[in-house]
C-alpha cells in the first residue's frame, strides 16, 4: 500500500493533508524520515507519526460486541451514538456490524470489515440463525410456538415468515430462534399474535454465541473457528 493512503486511512485526514504532514518530517518509516507519499510499504514496516505507532491492517478482522441500549449499529448517525464508540481499534470507521440490532436491542453485534463475510450472515438466501431472548409484556399465549412453527404473517407483507423455534423459559420470556431478517422482525412477530415485545436481546448469530464475559460495551476478536464457522450453520430449525 502507497504511505500516503495508509496515513489518510490511520488520521482520517485527506490525502493533501497527509503531503503536508510528510513535508513536515512527522512520518518515519523503520526509524527514517519518509517524505514521499509514493513510498510502498510493506507489512513488516514500523510506521511512526510523530512518534506514535501505526498500526498496519493486514488482513480482515472480526470482533463480537455486547451492545448495551442506546446505541446505534451504523457506522455514522447525526442523532445518535454508534457502536463503533466501543472499538478501540486502528480505523474503527473501517468496520461494520453484520447484522443490525435496533437502538433498544442488546446482546451480540458481530463487527468486521469483511463484506463477504458479512453477506452470509445478512444475506436472505443464506438463512443464517439468530437466537434472541425475549421479554413479553403479556403472558405467552399457548398456541404461539405453533403458530410461529408454521409462519406468520406480518402486516404489510406478502409472505408469512419462515418457520421459528420458540423456547419457553417463563410465561413472560421466551427464546426465539429465527432464520431470516426482516425489519423488525421479532417485535413484529409477536405482535402478529397480540402480544408486545418490551425487552429484547440477542444471543446467538449462527454458530457465534456472545461472551457470558462480556459485560454491555465490551468486545473481543472471534477465534479462527468462530469466523469460519459462519456460512456452515445448520439450517435444519427452518427447512
Amino acid at each position: 500500500m502507497r504511505l500516503d493512503k495508509f496515513l489518510s486511512q490511520q488520521l482520517g485526514i485527506s490525502r493533501a493533508l497527509v503531503l503536508r504532514e510528510l513535508r513536515a518530517k512527522r512520518v518515519t518509516v523503520d526509524g527514517d524520515i519518509i517524505r514521499q507519499g509514493s513510498f510502498q510499504l510493506k507489512p513488516e514496516h514500523q510506521v511512526r507519526f510523530d512518534d506514535n505507532l501505526l498500526v498496519q491492517i493486514t488482513g480482515p478482522r472480526y470482533f463480537m460486541l455486547h451492545k448495551p441500549q442506546g446505541y446505534v449499529c451504523s457506522t455514522d448517525d447525526p442523532d445518535h451514538p454508534t457502536v463503533l464508540y466501543f472499538i478501540d481499534e486502528p480505523v474503527p470507521d473501517k468496520l461494520h456490524a453484520a447484522g443490525r440490532l435496533d437502538i433498544d436491542t442488546t446482546g451480540l453485534v458481530l463487527m468486521t470489515d469483511d463484506g463477504q463475510w458479512s453477506h452470509r450472515i445478512t444475506s436472505p438466501k443464506h438463512h443464517c440463525e439468530k437466537t434472541y431472548r425475549v421479554t413479553l409484556e403479556q403472558p405467552l399465549a399457548e398456541d404461539t410456538a405453533a403458530r410461529f412453527t408454521e409462519g406468520v404473517m406480518l402486516h404489510n407483507e406478502k409472505h408469512p415468515t419462515r418457520p421459528a423455534v420458540l423456547e419457553v423459559i417463563t410465561e413472560l420470556e421466551v427464546r426465539l430462534t429465527i432464520s431470516e431478517g426482516r425489519y423488525h422482525q421479532v417485535k413484529r412477530m409477536f405482535a402478529a399474535v397480540g402480544n408486545r415485545v418490551v425487552g429484547l436481546h440477542r444471543e446467538r448469530v449462527g454458530h457465534i454465541i456472545l461472551d457470558e464475559d462480556l459485560q454491555p460495551g465490551e468486545y473481543r476478536a472471534l477465534t479462527a473457528e468462530e469466523v469460519a464457522g459462519i456460512g456452515g450453520q445448520s439450517t435444519s430449525q427452518a427447512s
